[in-house]
């Protein structure tokens, strides 16, 4: 298929219509058999639910042309899953996970002139969602739904190399215990505009949340999990029930010892031992490892050996390896990678 005349090495990381997008609605106790649509824009009642009270969630995940010319997605039926996990939570009839990933490819598919070619540094964006649709008055469930996917096209997320950035420790929480820290809730999203918006108006690039109990652990930023590399080389990645559980992070945490050979730990990561480490990272779909050069908590500085010009020798080895997985540079274990076309 020809791909469309998009300048796609100077493409931001925004938002471009694309042709297709896939719906499905969920009525009477039952989804319907879903379709790919043309109109990129929804009509719902002044009371519906996601607008009333937030009833909304979503997941996020790139197609890419690999290296022999191939369209891939990674790892969408861990997406699936989580999905799954945020709709019981939020009370919201699941949409059935093998019908997840079949919405993906046929979305990908219909828009496969809009999956930027090998090399550029560009991907497809893909984005699954459902929200409650139904007049909604009383705090209450919907009693109606609507799943959706569609597609864009994004540039890299970092211009010129992954530099690393500098973050603070938020005096904001992020998410209480037994609260929905970890599911993909756009509330949690919600929440977090303030803090973002006041660590950038203070000259940071990110938040550092602590939990929310004791204020003495290191839990996630705004929209990615944090990972470690000690002195000696392993890889530590916190532990706690109301962060979410990043497809990017547990992807990492396989690579650094299956293929790297690394000893991984998942566990409390206290925040008096973070000057302790020589490397920091945050991992998520958008940059895959986002380097951390520096954390700043109310004017004391941790700095890490790493540096603040380039990543980490073993961040950039846990990033070149998984990005090759998902190129297809490299080997990927079985079932990692879903063939589009």
């Amino acid at each position: 298929m020809e791909k469309k005349n998009i300048d796609w090495e100077n493409i931001g990381f925004g938002y471009m219509e694309t042709d297709k997008r896939y719906v499905a609605n969920y009525k009477d106790g039952k989804w319907d058999g879903g379709a790919l649509i043309d109109d990129a824009n929804i009509t719902m009642n002044e009371c519906a639910g996601v607008l009333q009270y937030a009833q909304t969630i979503f997941e996020g995940l790139k197609a890419y042309t690999t290296e022999d010319g191939r369209i891939v997605t990674f790892r969408p039926d861990l997406n699936a899953a989580r999905m799954a996990d945020s709709a019981k939570r939020l009370e919201m009839p699941v949409f059935p996970e093998e019908r997840f990933v079949e919405a993906v490819v046929e979305t990908v598919k219909a828009n496969a002139a809009y999956v930027p070619p090998y090399g550029s540094g560009a991907t497809l964006y893909i984005r699954p969602y459902m929200f409650g649709m139904n007049p909604v008055i009383g705090v209450k469930p919907a009693d109606e739904y609507q799943f959706r996917v569609f597609t864009t096209p994004v540039g890299p997320y970092f211009k010129g190399g992954a530099k690393p950035i500098t973050i603070c420790v938020s005096d904001f929480d992020r998410a209480a215990p037994h609260g929905t820290g970890h599911i993909k809730a756009g509330l949690n999203y919600a929440m977090s505009l303030h803090a973002i918006v006041t660590a950038h108006a203070n000259g940071f690039d990110e938040n550092m949340y602590l939990d929310s109990a004791t204020r003495t652990k290191v839990e996630e930023t705004g929209g990615a999990n944090f990972i470690f590399v000690t002195k000696d080389n392993k890889i530590v990645t916190p532990h706690s029930e109301t962060i979410l559980p990043s497809i990017t992070r547990r992807s990492i945490m396989y690579v650094a010892e299956h293929y790297l050979g690394l000893e991984v730990e998942e566990r409390d990561v206290y925040f008096d031992e973070v000057k302790d480490f020589a490397e920091c990272g945050l991992c998520g779909t958008a940059a895959v490892i986002s380097p951390v050069g520096k954390v700043v908590d109310h004017g004391e500085e941790i700095c890490f050996p790493s540096g603040m010009e380039k990543m980490g020798p073993v961040t950039q080895k846990l990033y070149e390896t998984l990005t090759g997985i998902q190129m297809g540079r490299i080997k990927a274990p079985e079932d990692w990678i879903k063939v589009i076309g």
